[in-house]
């Protein structure tokens, strides 16, 4: 099985050597893609950005059928065009579109929460991720819809489904009407709360015509590649959804 979001050293976050990320997914018996971090004009200068060139020149000669190359692209309102052709002048296999930001403020940080209600901060978050993936529509996934739960400055962080169906509703239906994936992210899996808040999305993507999901555990470190994917598969078969992995750009069912 892929876990097909994963960060090495070439992202700013992370310090994990691709030899021990292969070590640990070996001994896990899961696959890998690995999607450093691209989000262009990110607010803080050399953030968050990597040399592309450098990267496939370096990890090439470990792409194989159980380790591909993609990218996770940050949906940044100002870098469609910019984003679009990083995609097209590289030969990845996979592309996950993320929001990571907000109105150019990282939503990581206190500061995109000072002033705002929980239902202010999330519409905003939730509007800002439809504009994004109707303007990328070069992206195979979708990323962590539930990536703002993890940071929010407020006591109650779940996404509870019915405070904001309508916009996630559109959300939904722009990917299916597009044809794209969205990632089940098993970060926050380990928590029963979690889970149940999260189900909702996905029962209604599967219930307004979506099929298809991937799966990835946005690990940083090898402690965290294939966490909670015993969840994250039970979750799939509950909605009835494919798990399914990118590779030179063309859908795969996945077998687990």
């Amino acid at each position: 099985m892929f876990d097909t979001h994963i960060h090495t050293k070439f992202s700013s976050d992370s310090k994990m050597k691709i030899e021990d990320a292969i070590k640990c997914a070996k001994n896990k018996n899961i696959s890998m893609i690995i999607t450093e971090h691209m989000d262009l004009k990110f607010p803080k200068d050399g953030m968050f950005c990597f040399d592309v060139a450098e990267y496939f020149k370096e990890y090439y000669k470990y792409r194989a059928d159980d380790l591909l190359l993609g990218v996770e692209i940050g949906m940044k309102e100002d870098c469609v065009e910019e984003s679009g052709k990083v995609i097209k002048n590289n030969p990845f296999d996979y592309i996950i579109g993320s929001v990571h930001l907000v109105n150019n403020l990282d939503i990581y940080y206190e500061e995109y929460y000072k002033g705002k209600s929980k239902k202010e901060a999330y519409e905003k978050y939730f509007i800002s991720m439809l504009e994004a993936i109707k303007n990328y529509d070069f992206i195979d996934s979708m990323g962590h819809i539930d990536y703002i739960s993890r940071y929010a400055k407020y006591e109650d962080k779940e996404i509870y489904y019915e405070e904001y169906s309508d916009i996630i509703d559109e959300i939904l239906k722009v990917l299916i009407r597009t044809d794209k994936c969205i990632e089940l992210n098993t970060r926050r899996l380990n928590n029963e709360n979690a889970v149940k808040n999260i189900i909702p999305i996905y029962k209604r993507f599967k219930e307004l015509g979506g099929n298809n999901i991937t799966i990835g555990s946005d690990a940083h470190n090898i402690e965290a590649i294939g966490s909670n994917f015993n969840v994250a598969k039970d979750i799939a078969e509950l909605c009835k959804l494919r798990i399914v992995y990118f590779k030179n750009r063309k859908r795969k069912y996945d077998k687990y």
